[in-house]
């Protein structure tokens, strides 16, 4: 497994630089934005897929072949915003989850496109100065392996990890052709999954003898401060340490303010590595245009806080968030010092002091 330290990277090399020196932006949700766009069932089907049997309308993966203009440019307007890495348009982009729509042996191809947009827009908003960087992101698939789907037989699965890991794999192996400099496994609520995922990351790499930054980031799913197969946030961290990540943090499912305890929580416990945090923009609220309760400047608010109590070296956006709020969060938190993975309790003064 890349690691931060032994073997150097040899993509998103100048990473490790830059979070040490600041607090790194990655980009806000891209559901979100698509929905914005209010597409039709045509532009989900394109020409390619026009007889296909199943509706595809709420597939924003397969869009990276049928509508690559448009996810081009949700990822050049979160550059344009202050991100420094975007997420590929491939939270679903697993054999597993396009198995639903009847686009299993289109995976891998979404994935390799979804990875050569966000090279484009990572390539026009770069400068010698700036390096914009793309992530590789590894969705948890809508199948468990730790959780029953059945409540009457507890021990029922519908996948298991070498299912996942196979899947996995494909998927990160056309990332990686695409050119992306660093896979994100996120919004895990299974930690067998990931550890699947983390796997095939493992043996991808072994196969190929590239060394790539891995985020892992988890998702606490209420107030038990619990991920849905029931660890805590020291729990999970003990159990994903050993792919020793670039950073690891927690996204999704709740919004800033509720994400507070558990971020302070992961920021002590993982001494040895960057912290990440992406929160969803608050609650759902249906009456809002992004689905969402927070403002820009509520959302950015929050996350400095979290900046200005040291428990940051990533920080973007999840689940209702636009490129609005990126722009504020990166201007909010760019005042402060990045969290110190060698000391994570401590002070952190304003870069300007």
């Amino acid at each position: 497994m890349a690691t931060m330290s032994g073997t150097p990277f040899t993509r998103g090399a100048q990473l490790p630089a830059i979070l040490q020196q600041r607090i790194v932006i990655i980009d806000g949700a891209m559901g979100t934005m698509l929905q914005s766009r209010k597409l039709s069932e045509r532009d989900y089907r394109g020409a390619r897929f026009a007889d296909h049997r199943i509706d595809l309308r709420g597939n924003g993966d397969v869009l990276c072949l049928t509508r690559p203009d448009v996810v081009r440019e949700i990822h050049a307007e979160y550059f344009a915003a202050g991100a420094d890495i975007v997420e590929t348009n491939t939270f679903g982009a697993t054999r597993i989850a396009q198995a639903d729509y009847g686009l299993a042996e289109v995976a891998r191809e979404i994935n390799v496109a979804a990875a050569r947009l966000a090279r484009e827009a990572a390539a026009a908003a770069s400068t010698p100065e700036r390096p914009r960087f793309v992530a590789g992101a590894l969705g948890p698939t809508p199948r468990t392996a730790s959780i029953s789907p059945d409540v009457n037989d507890p021990g029922a699965r519908n996948t298991d990890f070498d299912q996942l890991r196979e899947a996995y794999l494909e998927q990160a192996a056309g990332l990686l052709e695409g050119g992306v400099d660093l896979f994100l496994v996120e919004t895990i609520f299974d930690t067998l999954n990931a550890k699947a995922a983390i796997f095939a990351l493992d043996e991808l790499m072994e196969r190929t003898g590239e060394r790539v930054p891995v985020i892992v980031s988890g998702t606490v799913t209420d107030a038990s401060g619990r991920i849905l197969s029931g660890q805590t946030v020291p729990a999970f961290w003990h159990s994903v340490r050993h792919a020793r990540p670039l950073a690891v943090g927690l996204n999704c499912a709740l919004g800033a303010a509720l994400m507070r305890p558990y971020i302070e929580e992961l920021s002590k416990v993982a001494a040895d590595t960057w912290i990440s945090c992406y929160p969803n923009a608050g609650l759902p609220n249906p009456m809002s245009d992004t689905g969402f309760d927070e403002t820009p400047e509520v959302t950015g608010a929050l996350l400095e806080e979290f900046a200005r109590a040291g428990f940051l070296n990533i920080a973007g956006g999840c689940c209702g968030t636009t490129p609005a709020h990126i722009r504020e969060i990166a201007r909010r938190v760019a005042a402060y010092r990045p969290r110190d993975r060698r000391d994570p309790l401590f002070t952190p003064l304003l870069a300007a002091a």
